[in-house]
């Protein structure tokens, strides 16, 4: 159907969290969904967990990998996806019951990537660990690699527009590589400063640990973006300041 959302979530060892995040797409107002799960060589109960539930909702698929990564598992759901729009949700995160609604409805006054502003809060309590995140009102490409306001959990794209595209396949900054291949395509992504989504604060995220993805930042500048010696020095820079302050109630 015209306005089916294709639904990218990776899952490993995601049983903490994978019914709560499944059952925030199943409260969805836009009901015309598919979940497709990439489960990636989970060692706990996880799949056992999605199935159960897909038995009583056949808009939710799994699909199997030996353990190889996030991006490698969202590029096998990309591959699947048959809807003209593909939305991202990680196997901890909640969307809002308005989130497919509104997206869709700001999507078509668009060049065909949306996103839109998150909570941020305590992964167990859902307690506000920092003010929203509100983002800008439109990014670019250049926009893109100072700071990377968009969040995987609520970039929405028109595919059936811009073409499906596919993440590289790095460790750090895949969903950024894949934002950067649609900016190439228009001039703006464009935000909903309404918080429409739950980002949980995990002790242990790499996002976070800005010191630990400093290789894999300058890696993604000079590799995946080939950008100068001084371009990517002068991105370092922006990226540090603004991730720091990115993190500043």
């Amino acid at each position: 159907m015209n306005n089916l959302v294709s639904i990218i979530t990776p899952s490993y060892n995601s049983s903490k969290y994978i019914e709560e995040t499944i059952k925030s797409v199943q409260n969805q107002k836009h009901t015309n969904w598919e979940l497709l799960i990439t489960d990636d060589g989970s060692k706990d109960n996880s799949v056992e967990i999605i199935l159960k539930l897909l038995k009583k909702d056949k808009r939710i698929k799994i699909f199997q990998i030996q353990n190889s990564g996030p991006a490698i598992a969202r590029n096998n759901s990309i591959k699947h996806a048959k809807g003209k729009y593909l939305a991202f949700l990680d196997s901890d995160d909640i969307w809002f019951s308005n989130f497919l609604s509104v997206s869709l409805k700001k999507i078509l006054f668009t060049e065909g990537f949306v996103f839109a502003s998150y909570k941020r809060c305590h992964e167990i309590t859902l307690k506000e660990v920092y003010k929203d995140f509100i983002v800008p009102e439109k990014v670019s490409y250049q926009d893109i690699l100072k700071t990377n306001s968009i969040s995987c959990l609520t970039a929405f794209v028109d595919i059936g527009r811009l073409g499906k595209e596919f993440m590289p396949e790095v460790i750090f900054r895949q969903d950024m590589g894949l934002w950067l291949k649609y900016l190439k395509k228009i001039k703006f992504a464009e935000g909903i400063q309404e918080p429409l989504a739950i980002y949980r604060i995990r002790n242990k995220s790499h996002s976070r640990n800005k010191i630990r993805i400093l290789k894999p930042q300058w890696f993604f500048y000079r590799h995946i973006e080939k950008a100068s010696v001084l371009k990517s020095i002068y991105y370092m820079i922006i990226w540090a300041f603004y991730g720091m302050k990115k993190y500043i109630n």
